[in-house]
């Protein structure tokens, strides 16, 4: 799997650029606020339709114009493919593959993988449980389209419900769908817990090899999924996820009423990070709770490789700078068998090291 070219237009500072990759590495090098991260958000765009870094669409839309647009060429299961979005302000995205209009983000993960790392993922064991269950979703949203579907409908109800038990004080007539809305949050609960549950599985076997690799095999790394209390086993049947989150919402209907917040549901989830078995986000060195983030990323990428016999592309956002030595050798003794891209201010030793391609970036342009 491979994105062999990117044409973008209007898309942030870039207002009309075409830039073609080598297959196997690829070296951004420019100075900070150029573009070298935008090259990468619009990859990871292209493979899922959301970024990871804007809130709205309407952030990539370069300042000058009224829309935008990003496509790639695409060398996926044998076969070439062009991802074509459109961005408009105040209009519905336009999405399609070799010209035909997708309706969901989940059809582009079926052509295009990405896996993205940035400076901030270092902080992934640090971060509230916001931070982890994104790493999740962002990853499972790519790996199974029926996730990334359930999941948008899974927020849509969540904000309803939420709108719901705010207002219901003062029109309680509000009251009346709650239960349509309990029943199918739980539902859809149930698809998210079944897919965190096995992907997370998946995770604590390759995360802690990856992390036993780095360590020198010092530490341990063990990995727990937390969801919500009345689940015994995440691994169990959806039926049975499913009764007992409809348990766990009548225990707190009450308290839901009293609080106006939503209570019950798997949008609580957390990872839970051990190192030798003690709390990494608590009780971990800096250097540990980045040598456990780097382990989470990379075992991403083999799950990626296991799951869909490819490798994923690799996007590294200006890490290398922010690791020392030991740990830059670790990720590029990691990062063989894909096409990779590395951001950087500067070349140093990545080209002798790695070989494959170097693209300067300035003020928008590649040069």
């Amino acid at each position: 799997m491979r994105l062999d070219s990117l044409t973008l237009e209007h898309f942030r500072n870039y207002e009309s650029e075409r830039v073609t990759f080598d297959p196997s590495v690829n070296v951004i090098v420019g100075e900070n606020a150029q573009g070298k991260t935008n090259l990468l958000e619009a990859a990871v765009y292209l493979s899922c339709a959301h970024s990871p870094r804007a809130r709205a669409d309407k952030e990539m839309i370069s300042f000058s114009a009224d829309a935008a647009k990003l496509t790639g060429s695409v060398f996926s299961r044998s076969r070439d493919f062009s991802v074509e979005i459109e961005l408009s302000r105040g209009k519905r995205r336009k999405m399609s593959v070799n010209r035909v209009p997708c309706k969901k983000a989940g059809e582009l993960s079926g052509v295009l993988n990405t896996v993205y790392f940035c400076p901030d993922d270092l902080l992934l064991i640090r971060d509230g449980a916001s931070a982890r269950r994104r790493f999740m979703d962002l990853a499972l949203s790519q790996l199974r389209p029926r996730y990334a579907e359930t999941l948008g409908e899974y927020n849509r109800l969540y904000e309803h419900k939420t709108r719901i038990l705010r207002d219901a004080e003062e029109h309680p007539s509000l009251l009346d769908a709650l239960p349509d809305f309990n029943l199918r949050m739980a539902q859809c609960g149930a698809v998210l817990i079944y897919y965190r549950a096995r992907f997370c599985r998946l995770l604590a076997d390759y995360a802690a090899s990856a992390h036993r690799e780095c360590s020198g095999g010092r530490e341990e790394l063990m990995l727990r999924y937390e969801t919500v209390g009345t689940v015994a086993d995440p691994l169990a049947p959806q039926e049975v996820v499913f009764e007992q989150l409809m348990a766990h919402q009548r225990e707190h209907y009450r308290a839901e009423l009293a609080s106006r917040l939503c209570l019950s549901g798997p949008h609580k989830d957390d990872l839970a990070v051990s190192i030798g078995g003690t709390a990494a986000r608590a009780y971990s060195s800096q250097g540990q709770t980045r040598t456990a983030a780097l382990a989470l990323k990379l075992a991403e990428r083999d799950i990626f490789r296991e799951l869909t016999g490819f490798s994923p592309v690799l996007l590294l956002d200006d890490v290398l700078s922010e690791l020392d030595p030991r740990r830059q050798e670790f990720v590029l003794n990691r990062i063989s068998g894909g096409q990779v891209f590395i951001t950087c201010c500067e070349e140093d030793r990545l080209e002798s090291l790695l070989g494959g391609k170097v693209l300067h970036v300035e003020n928008g342009r590649v040069v």
